[in-house]
């Protein structure tokens, strides 16, 4: 039986790993993945950054290149790779995970390479599982190429005419405004567009959050709360800047379709030829077969990733401990606070083993 099995090689995975090796404790990674970094690496084409690289970094290896510049996600997928060889982390890969249950003193994990048992498992899959398509997209014709942004890689996928980008987060306006140089683009947009600069004089704005300790203010404390409450920030003017030229034209949520029509909450309407829907991902833990992990809400009872179920923790969701727990730069901070609490969790399991006392 392993002392710690971790599910996934994304940035969460690597950064407990590290933690934990560092501690000398016995461990193993696995992934679906085929290649380390593929979670990075099978995104859209022109997909880069908005934290620099001295802020896109794992504990005990720098990312290489500009410290102050933003990297692209094919650096972060070599990074990622690079990251485990250096320290040579036991990992296995092209292994599907199908099930997770509780067996005494420990866990049964049901792959597609067979049964895995140990004795804590941290669940790092991300929170990126079941790409999310309003159900408004059943309504329009075969006519229009529709996309999900997970399988958006770049423009020669589209056919030629107009694209419509349901979903204004930071996916979607990079999309839009990679797509706008080429075509027609209408962005949709659920809510008001609030716009932040990537730099205030030479500095990174995450350098002044950094500075101002926002990325780390806890769920519970008045400041984390503050955090919570405000809306999704677009950091960058590309977008704000394409929409006052023009070569973007924004409209409100993306009310109903029909055949290539999309009539939008203002009662505006468009003809799409294609159209992208940048609407986000739903988690997926059905896999998890653990009684008592999940409220009634079906959400996993956790804090600050600890779950209720002795020996089973999760890294990487957002706002798993604090505004940075999904953020690549600050995975690290979760990571070390999961690493300490196995290890002394151990040590108190090797004391009270019997023949200690």
């Amino acid at each position: 039986m392993l002392d710690v099995l971790i599910i996934g090689t994304g940035q969460a995975g690597l950064a407990a790993a590290y933690f934990l090796k560092q501690k000398g404790i016995p461990l193993m990674l696995i992934d679906k993945a085929k290649a380390l970094g593929d979670s990075w690496r099978n995104r859209y084409d022109s997909l880069q950054l908005f934290t620099p690289r001295n802020y896109s970094r794992l504990p005990g290896l720098d990312l290489p290149g500009d410290p102050n510049g933003l990297p692209t996600k094919d650096e972060v997928a070599a990074y990622l790779s690079e990251y485990a060889l250096t320290f040579d982390f036991p990992i296995q890969l092209d292994t599907e995970v199908k099930s997770l249950t509780s067996i005494p003193r420990g866990f049964e994990v049901g792959t597609s390479r067979g049964t895995i048992q140990s004795k804590n498992v941290i669940v790092a899959t991300g929170p990126f599982h079941k790409p999310y398509v309003p159900a408004i997209s059943q309504s329009i014709s075969n006519d229009t190429t529709q996309l999900h942004s997970s399988v958006y890689r770049n423009p020669g996928q589209l056919t030629p005419g107009s694209v419509l980008v349901v979903g204004a987060g930071n996916s979607g306006t990079q999309i839009a405004v990679e797509l706008s140089n080429d075509f027609d683009v209408y962005l949709s947009a659920s809510n008001q567009l609030h716009f932040k600069p990537l730099y205030i004089l030479g500095k990174s704005i995450f350098w002044y959050y950094d500075k101002l300790g926002f990325l780390q203010a806890g769920n519970h404390t008045k400041r984390g709360k503050w955090l919570r409450q405000q809306p999704e920030q677009i950091y960058g003017y590309q977008l704000k800047q394409r929409l006052k030229g023009g070569k973007i034209k924004l409209f409100p949520r993306a009310a109903s379709a029909e055949s290539r029509t999309v009539f939008f909450a203002d009662d505006q309407h468009i003809e799409a030829d294609n159209i992208i829907w940048a609407t986000g991902f739903r988690p997926d833990f059905s896999w998890i077969q653990i009684n008592h992990l999940f409220n009634e809400h079906q959400e996993i009872t956790q804090f600050n990733g600890i779950s209720n179920i002795p020996g089973l923790y999760f890294i990487g969701l957002p706002w798993l401990s604090c505004r940075g727990s999904a953020l690549l730069g600050w995975v690290q901070h979760d990571a070390r606070r999961i690493a300490e609490y196995i290890n002394n969790d151990l040590k108190s399991m090797q004391l009270f083993s019997p023949g200690i006392i």
